[in-house]
Protein backbone atom coordinates (compact mmCIF):
# COMPACT_ATOMS: atom_id res chain seq x y z
CA UNK A 1 0.00 0.00 0.00
CA UNK A 2 2.94 2.34 0.61
CA UNK A 3 3.65 2.38 -3.14
CA UNK A 4 0.18 3.79 -3.84
CA UNK A 5 0.29 6.27 -0.98
CA UNK A 6 3.67 7.60 -2.14
CA UNK A 7 2.39 7.98 -5.69
CA UNK A 8 -0.70 9.93 -4.57
CA UNK A 9 1.46 12.16 -2.39
CA UNK A 10 3.63 13.07 -5.39
CA UNK A 11 0.55 13.83 -7.52
CA UNK A 12 -0.74 16.23 -4.85
CA UNK A 13 2.65 17.93 -4.47
CA UNK A 14 2.80 18.52 -8.23
CA UNK A 15 -0.81 19.79 -8.51
CA UNK A 16 -1.83 16.93 -10.80
CA UNK A 17 -3.96 14.93 -8.33
CA UNK A 18 -7.33 14.01 -9.83
CA UNK A 19 -10.54 14.13 -7.82
CA UNK A 20 -14.25 13.82 -8.60
CA UNK A 21 -15.90 17.24 -8.57
CA UNK A 22 -18.92 18.04 -6.39
CA UNK A 23 -21.24 18.99 -9.25
CA UNK A 24 -24.78 19.76 -8.08
CA UNK A 25 -26.47 20.72 -11.35
CA UNK A 26 -25.88 21.34 -15.07
CA UNK A 27 -28.28 23.55 -17.01
CA UNK A 28 -27.49 24.53 -20.59
CA UNK A 29 -24.25 26.53 -20.48
CA UNK A 30 -24.05 26.77 -16.68
CA UNK A 31 -22.78 24.44 -13.99
CA UNK A 32 -23.32 24.47 -10.22
CA UNK A 33 -20.28 23.24 -8.27
CA UNK A 34 -20.03 23.53 -4.49
CA UNK A 35 -23.04 25.91 -4.57
CA UNK A 36 -21.29 28.24 -7.05
CA UNK A 37 -22.93 28.82 -10.43
CA UNK A 38 -20.42 29.29 -13.26
CA UNK A 39 -20.26 29.50 -17.04
CA UNK A 40 -19.29 25.99 -18.07
CA UNK A 41 -16.22 26.14 -20.31
CA UNK A 42 -15.17 22.55 -19.69
CA UNK A 43 -18.06 20.73 -21.35
CA UNK A 44 -18.13 18.49 -24.41
CA UNK A 45 -21.89 19.15 -24.74
CA UNK A 46 -21.04 21.32 -27.73
CA UNK A 47 -24.63 21.86 -28.91
CA UNK A 48 -26.06 22.23 -25.36
CA UNK A 49 -28.37 19.26 -25.89
CA UNK A 50 -27.73 17.07 -22.83
CA UNK A 51 -29.54 19.26 -20.28
CA UNK A 52 -32.14 20.84 -22.58
CA UNK A 53 -35.28 20.46 -20.44
CA UNK A 54 -37.70 21.21 -23.29
CA UNK A 55 -36.25 18.45 -25.45
CA UNK A 56 -36.19 16.01 -22.54
CA UNK A 57 -39.83 16.75 -21.65
CA UNK A 58 -40.95 16.28 -25.26
CA UNK A 59 -39.04 13.01 -25.51
CA UNK A 60 -40.50 11.64 -22.27
CA UNK A 61 -44.05 12.64 -23.22
CA UNK A 62 -43.75 10.88 -26.59
CA UNK A 63 -41.82 7.75 -25.71
CA UNK A 64 -42.01 6.88 -22.00
CA UNK A 65 -44.79 4.34 -22.68
CA UNK A 66 -42.86 2.58 -25.45
CA UNK A 67 -41.87 -1.07 -24.98
CA UNK A 68 -38.26 -0.07 -25.75
CA UNK A 69 -38.20 2.53 -22.95
CA UNK A 70 -36.01 0.64 -20.44
CA UNK A 71 -33.26 1.75 -18.08
CA UNK A 72 -31.19 -1.40 -18.51
CA UNK A 73 -30.52 -3.79 -21.35
CA UNK A 74 -29.52 -6.41 -18.75
CA UNK A 75 -27.43 -8.24 -21.32
CA UNK A 76 -24.93 -7.99 -24.14
CA UNK A 77 -26.53 -7.35 -27.52
CA UNK A 78 -25.53 -10.77 -28.87
CA UNK A 79 -27.53 -12.41 -26.05
CA UNK A 80 -30.81 -10.68 -25.06
CA UNK A 81 -29.64 -7.06 -25.01
CA UNK A 82 -30.96 -6.03 -28.42
CA UNK A 83 -34.21 -4.22 -29.26
CA UNK A 84 -35.55 -2.52 -32.42
CA UNK A 85 -34.26 0.91 -31.33
CA UNK A 86 -30.62 -0.32 -31.47
CA UNK A 87 -31.06 -1.55 -35.03
CA UNK A 88 -32.80 1.72 -35.89
CA UNK A 89 -29.91 3.81 -34.59
CA UNK A 90 -27.42 1.84 -36.68
CA UNK A 91 -29.70 2.24 -39.70
CA UNK A 92 -29.82 6.00 -39.11
CA UNK A 93 -26.03 6.25 -39.05
CA UNK A 94 -25.68 3.98 -42.08
CA UNK A 95 -27.98 6.28 -44.06
CA UNK A 96 -26.10 9.39 -42.93
CA UNK A 97 -22.63 8.07 -43.81
CA UNK A 98 -23.56 5.51 -46.48
CA UNK A 99 -21.55 2.90 -44.59
CA UNK A 100 -22.35 -0.10 -42.41
CA UNK A 101 -22.41 0.72 -38.70
CA UNK A 102 -22.05 -0.82 -35.25
CA UNK A 103 -23.01 0.70 -31.90
CA UNK A 104 -20.53 0.47 -29.02
CA UNK A 105 -21.13 1.54 -25.41
CA UNK A 106 -18.49 4.29 -25.31
CA UNK A 107 -16.00 6.02 -27.55
CA UNK A 108 -13.19 4.42 -25.54
CA UNK A 109 -14.54 0.90 -26.06
CA UNK A 110 -15.17 1.65 -29.71
CA UNK A 111 -11.65 2.85 -30.56
CA UNK A 112 -9.92 0.32 -28.34
CA UNK A 113 -12.03 -2.53 -29.73
CA UNK A 114 -11.48 -1.61 -33.37
CA UNK A 115 -7.71 -1.15 -33.17
CA UNK A 116 -7.05 -4.20 -30.99
CA UNK A 117 -9.33 -6.45 -33.06
CA UNK A 118 -8.65 -5.56 -36.68
CA UNK A 119 -4.85 -5.45 -36.59
CA UNK A 120 -2.63 -8.32 -35.49
CA UNK A 121 0.80 -9.88 -35.92
CA UNK A 122 2.19 -9.10 -39.35
CA UNK A 123 0.25 -5.83 -39.64
CA UNK A 124 1.42 -2.27 -38.99
CA UNK A 125 -0.22 0.81 -37.48
CA UNK A 126 0.87 4.41 -38.14
CA UNK A 127 -0.55 6.58 -35.37
CA UNK A 128 -0.49 10.33 -34.69
CA UNK A 129 1.43 10.93 -31.44
CA UNK A 130 -1.45 12.97 -29.95
CA UNK A 131 -4.21 10.46 -30.66
CA UNK A 132 -6.64 9.77 -27.81
CA UNK A 133 -5.80 7.31 -25.02
CA UNK A 134 -8.46 4.89 -26.33
CA UNK A 135 -6.54 4.54 -29.60
CA UNK A 136 -3.21 4.14 -27.79
CA UNK A 137 -4.77 1.47 -25.56
CA UNK A 138 -5.97 -0.43 -28.64
CA UNK A 139 -2.50 -0.04 -30.12
CA UNK A 140 -0.91 -1.66 -27.06
CA UNK A 141 -3.44 -4.50 -26.98
CA UNK A 142 -2.95 -5.21 -30.68
CA UNK A 143 -0.16 -7.57 -31.69
CA UNK A 144 0.57 -5.37 -34.71
CA UNK A 145 3.79 -3.39 -35.03
CA UNK A 146 3.23 0.35 -34.58
CA UNK A 147 4.93 3.65 -35.30
CA UNK A 148 3.82 7.03 -33.93
CA UNK A 149 4.47 9.98 -36.22
CA UNK A 150 4.92 13.56 -35.04
CA UNK A 151 1.60 15.31 -34.53
CA UNK A 152 0.08 16.35 -37.87
CA UNK A 153 3.50 16.03 -39.49
CA UNK A 154 2.67 14.28 -42.76
CA UNK A 155 6.21 14.47 -44.12
CA UNK A 156 7.27 12.50 -41.05
CA UNK A 157 4.44 10.04 -41.71
CA UNK A 158 5.37 9.61 -45.38
CA UNK A 159 8.99 8.96 -44.46
CA UNK A 160 7.81 6.19 -42.12
CA UNK A 161 5.52 4.76 -44.80
CA UNK A 162 8.34 4.68 -47.34
CA UNK A 163 10.67 2.91 -44.92
CA UNK A 164 8.27 0.52 -43.18
CA UNK A 165 5.08 -0.18 -45.15
CA UNK A 166 6.36 -2.93 -47.47
CA UNK A 167 7.46 -5.14 -44.59
CA UNK A 168 3.87 -5.79 -43.41
CA UNK A 169 0.68 -7.41 -44.73
CA UNK A 170 -1.95 -4.86 -43.73
CA UNK A 171 -1.42 -1.23 -42.73
CA UNK A 172 -3.58 1.48 -41.20
CA UNK A 173 -3.11 5.19 -40.55
CA UNK A 174 -5.03 6.44 -37.50
CA UNK A 175 -5.84 10.04 -36.63
CA UNK A 176 -8.39 12.18 -34.88
CA UNK A 177 -10.08 14.81 -37.03
CA UNK A 178 -10.36 17.44 -34.27
CA UNK A 179 -7.77 16.77 -31.59
CA UNK A 180 -9.34 16.82 -28.15
CA UNK A 181 -6.59 18.67 -26.26
CA UNK A 182 -5.25 21.05 -28.93
CA UNK A 183 -8.36 21.85 -30.96
CA UNK A 184 -6.41 21.60 -34.21
CA UNK A 185 -7.66 19.73 -37.26
CA UNK A 186 -5.94 16.99 -39.24
CA UNK A 187 -5.41 17.31 -42.99
CA UNK A 188 -7.67 14.49 -44.12
CA UNK A 189 -7.05 15.25 -47.81
CA UNK A 190 -3.32 14.64 -47.38
CA UNK A 191 -3.99 11.53 -45.32
CA UNK A 192 -6.30 10.04 -47.96
CA UNK A 193 -3.61 10.67 -50.57
CA UNK A 194 -1.02 8.89 -48.43
CA UNK A 195 -3.27 5.96 -47.64
CA UNK A 196 -3.91 5.38 -51.36
CA UNK A 197 -0.26 5.85 -52.32
CA UNK A 198 1.00 3.33 -49.74
CA UNK A 199 -1.93 0.88 -49.76
CA UNK A 200 -3.18 1.55 -46.23
CA UNK A 201 -6.51 1.77 -44.49
CA UNK A 202 -7.39 5.13 -42.94
CA UNK A 203 -9.19 5.35 -39.59
CA UNK A 204 -10.51 8.73 -38.41
CA UNK A 205 -11.93 9.47 -34.95
CA UNK A 206 -14.58 12.20 -35.39
CA UNK A 207 -15.47 12.34 -31.67
CA UNK A 208 -15.03 16.11 -31.33
CA UNK A 209 -16.10 16.95 -34.89
CA UNK A 210 -19.43 15.12 -35.18
CA UNK A 211 -22.22 17.66 -34.75
CA UNK A 212 -19.80 20.58 -35.12
CA UNK A 213 -18.46 20.32 -38.69
CA UNK A 214 -20.06 19.41 -42.01
CA UNK A 215 -23.32 20.57 -43.56
CA UNK A 216 -25.01 17.42 -42.24
CA UNK A 217 -23.22 17.38 -38.87
CA UNK A 218 -21.03 14.44 -39.89
CA UNK A 219 -17.66 15.98 -39.09
CA UNK A 220 -14.51 17.06 -40.88
CA UNK A 221 -14.74 14.09 -43.25
CA UNK A 222 -18.03 15.47 -44.58
CA UNK A 223 -16.79 19.06 -44.63
CA UNK A 224 -13.86 17.97 -46.82
CA UNK A 225 -16.02 15.65 -48.95
CA UNK A 226 -13.95 12.60 -48.01
CA UNK A 227 -16.36 10.21 -46.26
CA UNK A 228 -16.11 7.63 -49.06
CA UNK A 229 -12.30 7.75 -48.97
CA UNK A 230 -12.05 6.97 -45.25
CA UNK A 231 -12.20 3.27 -44.40
CA UNK A 232 -13.17 3.50 -40.72
CA UNK A 233 -14.89 6.43 -39.00
CA UNK A 234 -15.72 6.53 -35.30
CA UNK A 235 -18.29 8.87 -33.79
CA UNK A 236 -19.15 9.39 -30.12
CA UNK A 237 -22.71 10.29 -29.14
CA UNK A 238 -21.90 11.64 -25.66
CA UNK A 239 -20.51 14.96 -26.86
CA UNK A 240 -22.32 17.13 -29.43
CA UNK A 241 -25.34 14.81 -29.57
CA UNK A 242 -25.80 14.95 -25.80
CA UNK A 243 -26.50 11.22 -25.55
CA UNK A 244 -24.49 8.06 -24.91
CA UNK A 245 -22.62 5.45 -26.94
CA UNK A 246 -20.36 5.44 -29.98
CA UNK A 247 -20.62 4.21 -33.56
CA UNK A 248 -18.11 2.58 -35.88
CA UNK A 249 -18.77 3.19 -39.58
CA UNK A 250 -17.06 1.06 -42.19
CA UNK A 251 -17.77 -1.58 -44.82
CA UNK A 252 -19.94 -4.63 -44.15
CA UNK A 253 -17.00 -7.02 -43.83
CA UNK A 254 -15.25 -4.99 -41.12
CA UNK A 255 -18.49 -4.48 -39.17
CA UNK A 256 -19.29 -8.20 -39.24
CA UNK A 257 -15.71 -9.00 -38.21
CA UNK A 258 -16.03 -6.67 -35.21
CA UNK A 259 -19.35 -8.24 -34.19
CA UNK A 260 -17.63 -11.63 -34.15
CA UNK A 261 -14.26 -10.69 -32.65
CA UNK A 262 -14.28 -7.34 -30.76
CA UNK A 263 -14.23 -8.17 -27.04
CA UNK A 264 -15.34 -4.67 -26.01
CA UNK A 265 -18.53 -5.22 -28.01
CA UNK A 266 -19.16 -8.94 -27.41
CA UNK A 267 -18.68 -9.00 -23.63
CA UNK A 268 -20.26 -5.68 -22.62
CA UNK A 269 -23.82 -5.23 -21.40
CA UNK A 270 -25.43 -2.94 -23.97
CA UNK A 271 -26.18 0.66 -23.03
CA UNK A 272 -29.79 1.22 -21.82
CA UNK A 273 -32.31 1.38 -24.63
CA UNK A 274 -33.65 4.70 -23.29
CA UNK A 275 -30.33 6.31 -24.34
CA UNK A 276 -30.57 4.72 -27.77
CA UNK A 277 -34.14 6.00 -28.17
CA UNK A 278 -32.99 9.49 -27.16
CA UNK A 279 -30.31 9.41 -29.89
CA UNK A 280 -32.90 8.31 -32.47
CA UNK A 281 -35.28 11.05 -31.33
CA UNK A 282 -32.61 13.72 -31.83
CA UNK A 283 -31.48 12.42 -35.22
CA UNK A 284 -34.95 11.74 -36.62
CA UNK A 285 -37.09 14.51 -35.14
CA UNK A 286 -34.72 17.27 -34.00
CA UNK A 287 -32.14 17.31 -36.77
CA UNK A 288 -33.05 20.87 -37.78
CA UNK A 289 -32.55 22.00 -34.17
CA UNK A 290 -29.15 20.29 -34.11
CA UNK A 291 -28.22 22.16 -37.29
CA UNK A 292 -29.41 25.42 -35.73
CA UNK A 293 -27.24 24.84 -32.64
CA UNK A 294 -24.30 23.89 -34.83
CA UNK A 295 -24.57 27.19 -36.73
CA UNK A 296 -24.65 29.12 -33.44
CA UNK A 297 -21.52 27.32 -32.26
CA UNK A 298 -19.72 27.86 -35.56
CA UNK A 299 -20.58 31.57 -35.40
CA UNK A 300 -19.16 31.77 -31.87
CA UNK A 301 -15.84 30.08 -32.54
CA UNK A 302 -15.40 31.89 -35.87
CA UNK A 303 -15.82 35.13 -33.91
CA UNK A 304 -13.22 34.03 -31.34
CA UNK A 305 -10.80 32.91 -34.06
CA UNK A 306 -11.16 36.28 -35.80
CA UNK A 307 -10.06 38.07 -32.63
CA UNK A 308 -7.39 35.48 -31.79
CA UNK A 309 -6.46 34.02 -35.20
CA UNK A 310 -3.78 31.61 -33.97
CA UNK A 311 -5.66 30.28 -30.96
CA UNK A 312 -7.04 27.03 -32.50
CA UNK A 313 -9.07 25.75 -35.45
CA UNK A 314 -12.18 24.57 -33.66
CA UNK A 315 -14.44 24.93 -30.63
CA UNK A 316 -11.64 23.61 -28.40
CA UNK A 317 -9.21 26.33 -27.28
CA UNK A 318 -6.04 25.32 -25.41
CA UNK A 319 -4.47 27.96 -23.17
CA UNK A 320 -1.03 26.45 -22.62
CA UNK A 321 0.84 27.56 -19.51
CA UNK A 322 3.35 24.71 -19.28
CA UNK A 323 3.68 24.53 -15.49
CA UNK A 324 1.24 22.33 -13.56
CA UNK A 325 1.05 24.52 -10.45
CA UNK A 326 0.61 27.71 -12.49
CA UNK A 327 -2.18 26.07 -14.49
CA UNK A 328 -4.00 24.99 -11.33
CA UNK A 329 -3.65 28.50 -9.90
CA UNK A 330 -5.11 30.15 -13.03
CA UNK A 331 -8.00 27.67 -13.12
CA UNK A 332 -8.83 28.40 -9.47
CA UNK A 333 -8.90 32.17 -10.07
CA UNK A 334 -11.11 31.77 -13.15
CA UNK A 335 -13.58 29.65 -11.17
CA UNK A 336 -13.66 32.34 -8.48
CA UNK A 337 -14.55 34.82 -11.24
CA UNK A 338 -17.43 32.63 -12.46
CA UNK A 339 -15.78 30.60 -15.24
CA UNK A 340 -15.61 26.84 -14.84
CA UNK A 341 -12.33 25.88 -16.50
CA UNK A 342 -10.29 22.86 -15.49
CA UNK A 343 -6.53 22.30 -15.77
CA UNK A 344 -5.27 19.54 -18.06
CA UNK A 345 -1.97 18.05 -16.94
CA UNK A 346 0.37 15.14 -17.79
CA UNK A 347 -0.08 12.32 -18.60
CA UNK A 348 -3.19 13.51 -20.48
CA UNK A 349 -0.94 15.99 -22.32
CA UNK A 350 2.86 15.87 -22.80
CA UNK A 351 5.01 17.07 -19.90
CA UNK A 352 5.62 20.80 -20.04
CA UNK A 353 2.36 21.53 -21.89
CA UNK A 354 -0.12 21.79 -19.01
CA UNK A 355 -3.05 23.88 -20.07
CA UNK A 356 -6.52 25.22 -19.53
CA UNK A 357 -8.79 23.50 -22.04
CA UNK A 358 -11.60 25.87 -23.00
CA UNK A 359 -14.62 24.32 -24.73
CA UNK A 360 -17.10 26.59 -26.48
CA UNK A 361 -20.74 25.52 -26.60
CA UNK A 362 -23.62 26.77 -28.72
CA UNK A 363 -25.56 28.79 -26.14
CA UNK A 364 -22.59 30.83 -24.90
CA UNK A 365 -22.89 34.46 -25.98
CA UNK A 366 -20.11 36.55 -27.49
CA UNK A 367 -20.18 38.97 -24.55
CA UNK A 368 -19.61 36.12 -22.11
CA UNK A 369 -16.60 34.81 -23.97
CA UNK A 370 -15.21 38.36 -24.32
CA UNK A 371 -15.45 38.75 -20.53
CA UNK A 372 -13.71 35.42 -20.05
CA UNK A 373 -10.74 36.49 -22.19
CA UNK A 374 -10.55 39.79 -20.33
CA UNK A 375 -10.27 37.93 -17.01
CA UNK A 376 -7.84 35.44 -18.52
Amino acid sequence: MQKYSDDLKILKQNSIFRSIKNIKEKTSKYILVDEKKMLNLSSNDYLNIASNKDLISEFLEKYSSSADFLFSSASARLLTGNLPCYNKLEENFSKLYEKSSLLFNTGYQCNQGIVSTLFSKGDVIFCDKLNHASIISGLKLSQAEHFRYRHNDYDCLEKMLKEKRNFYKNAVIITESVFSMDGDISNLKRLTELKKKYDCLLMVDEAHAFGVFGDGLLGVSQKEGLIKDIDIITVTLGKALGSSGAVCLSNKTIIEYLINHASSFIFSTAIPSVNVMWSNFLLEEKFDFLLHQKEKLNSLFNYVHKIYPSISSSQIIPVITGDEKETAKKAKILREKGFYVLPINPPTVPKGTSRLRVSLTADIEKGEIEKFFEVL
